[in-house]
């Protein structure tokens, strides 16, 4: 099937959805990688959508950006932070683009007129594919992959999964038995009346698995409390495995731990054992820096709180990497982090009328805190509720940072209450504004119908040398960043700003696009177009977000004065 064997792991996920296959799949490829082996990874998601571009955040979490514009599945997030990698939008399958390739291939007539059915022509198409991404390289050197980890989407046994296990079944004869293997994520119930650890699930979500042809050679268990022995037992005998392949996968305080509790169970032996994979049994430096970040998350002393003004608060996955990018920056400063979630519609006139509780409620949040994020989002809800936050950020000098539709409703509220333009707006939610400051500024991709967003890794270039956001950045020139908007500030209005100090110190190779924005006289106001946390890792924080952390800790001044260095820990 290749020349130098790839190999794969698939992860599959039995009784409930939603177990954590993600973080496995990572920290599994994250231990791996810290042997020294080059690892890719691919999602699965059975649903029949194209993409996740079309999804409400509250469906399926954030859609997650890709340096080629491709909007994927949240898990490619946690595959791209967890094991430093840049995927590509091939990296996530779904059902929806299996058949439309394979539906397009056969009005081509590529069948030569056969039946065309699930098994082989989608599965097959399944295969295919797979290898085909495994190989591409994903690091910055361009060197073909050693593992692909593959994580299938939902439940064994749902209807919508079946094609893909019966392609993974074929597959495993086709790669040959040292080439792939399985792993196997259970939930162990706890139920509170008797409080003991229940296998009946994991048992029957296995049994469904072996009669679909599949074998487990690690079940991982997610248990809430590490698993008692005699339930490790248990599992071995009625699951047909030896009690070294039953793993536990308990709760634990930060999911940087995930990938320690995995090696000290031995996973990295089996696997090479098991794969024939020849690993160094150097001492692993790589795992090294997640056990001392995790450590030092547990230690935290200070706190830091962060007000998240967004309209899709109830449901904190629709924020994931926003999140994810607030946390790496608040280790950094070895700070703990406090997020207050605060709909913006809360924040608005109307609410104080309807529900005076949640608008002092709101308020209270919003005053109380160390820092002001307004993320990107869609649609005119709760965008006035978001323009007082702004202006009290503004006001009351407070840090700040707007991302995507956040510094574009910066542009709105400084138009409104310093240049004195009461309707100003974006087009977006008011065509008919005398002073429309955000327009639709589609990118147009010839030849590509529907596709007008400007989307995927564009290059920002700094315009002046005093701004706080290039130093931020290590001085850079210029920074490639992601995208995912249709709408941009009105370029000609620019000069009307400047005048009183509101600052467009990044902007597109053309000078068309305004990407950041500054205020002068302001401890931190910072805006950008683009969405800086799809980039943010661990060990490397996001700048933007990291200033902003920075400056709601009081630390951002020496920190600029040290020549952007943190002082050890």
């Amino acid at each position: 099937y290749q020349s130098t064997m790839m190999k794969y792991i698939l992860v599959t996920g039995g009784v409930i959805s939603g177990i954590g296959k993600g973080i496995i799949a990572s920290s599994v490829g994250t231990i791996l990688k810290s042997c020294g082996l080059r690892v890719t990874a691919i999602k699965i998601d059975p649903y029949i959508n194209i993409d996740a571009g079309t999804f409400s955040p509250y469906e399926h979490g954030e859609v997650f950006v890709l340096d080629d514009g491709g909007e994927v599945d949240l898990d490619l997030g946690n595959y791209e932070r967890f094991l430093d990698i840049r995927l590509t939008r091939d990296n996530n399958l779904t059902t929806g683009k299996i058949y439309q390739s394979v539906i397009n291939k056969e009005r081509r007539g590529d069948y030569l007129g056969k039946t065309v059915q699930v098994v082989p022509h989608i599965t097959d198409a399944i295969q295919e594919w797979v290898v085909k991404q495994a190989g591409v390289p994903v690091d910055d050197d361009d060197v073909e992959p050693q593992v692909c980890v593959i994580e299938l989407g939902g439940t064994v046994g749902d209807i919508e999964s079946m094609p893909f296990i019966e392609a993974f079944r074929q597959f495993q004869f086709k790669v040959k038995r040292e080439n792939f293997c399985n792993i196997h994520v259970s939930l162990i119930p706890q139920p509170s009346a008797t409080g003991e650890q229940k296998t009946k699930p994991t048992q029957n979500s296995v049994r469904e698995l072996r009669g679909l042809g599949l074998s487990p050679d690690l079940i991982m268990c997610r248990c809430s409390t590490a698993l008692e022995n005699s339930v490790k037992e248990k599992i071995s005998m009625f699951c047909h495995v030896e009690p070294e392949q039953v793993i536990c996968v308990h709760d634990v305080s930060s999911i940087y731990r995930v990938p320690l509790l995995l090696e000290n169970q031995g996973v990295v032996g089996y696997l090479s054992r098991r794969l024939n994979m020849p690993i160094e049994t150097r001492p692993r430096k790589m795992l090294t820096k997640w056990k001392e970040m995790s450590d030092r998350s547990d230690r935290l002393l200070e706190h830091c709180s962060i007000a998240l003004v967004g309209k899709y608060t109830k449901f904190s996955d629709s924020y994931a990497s926003v999140i994810k990018a607030l946390e790496h920056s608040a280790l950094a400063i070895s700070h703990k982090l406090e997020v207050k979630y605060i709909d913006s519609a809360y924040l608005e006139p109307s609410t104080l009328q309807e529900e005076p509780v949640k608008y002092h409620e709101a308020w209270q949040k919003l005053c109380s805190a160390d820092g002001i994020l307004v993320p990107g989002g869609f649609g005119v809800r709760g965008t006035e509720g978001k323009i007082h936050a702004i202006n009290w950020a503004r006001q009351q000098k407070k840090p700040f940072l707007g991302v995507c539709l956040g510094m574009q409703l910066a542009v709105c509220e400084f138009a409104r209450n310093v240049l004195g333009w009461k309707d100003a707006n974006s087009t977006e939610f008011d065509p008919e504004s005398k002073h429309p400051v955000v327009i639709d500024m589609p990118e147009h991709n010839p030849g590509q119908m529907g596709g007008t967003m400007r989307l995927g890794k564009r290059r920002t270039i700094f315009k002046t040398n005093n701004s706080v956001l290039r130093k931020l950045y290590g001085d850079a020139e210029y920074v490639d960043e992601r995208h995912r908007h249709r709408f941009e500030v009105n370029p000609e209005l620019k000069s009307h700003f400047e005048e009183r100090g509101f600052r467009f110190v990044g902007q597109d190779v053309e000078g068309e696009r305004m990407e950041v924005i500054e205020l002068d006289d302001h401890p931190y106001f910072v805006g950008v177009q683009y969405h800086p946390e799809f980039t943010s890792r661990p060990i490397k924080p996001s700048p933007p977000y990291l200033g902003l952390l920075l400056a709601a800790a009081g630390k951002l001044q020496s920190y600029l004065q040290k020549g952007c260095r943190l002082s050890p820990r």
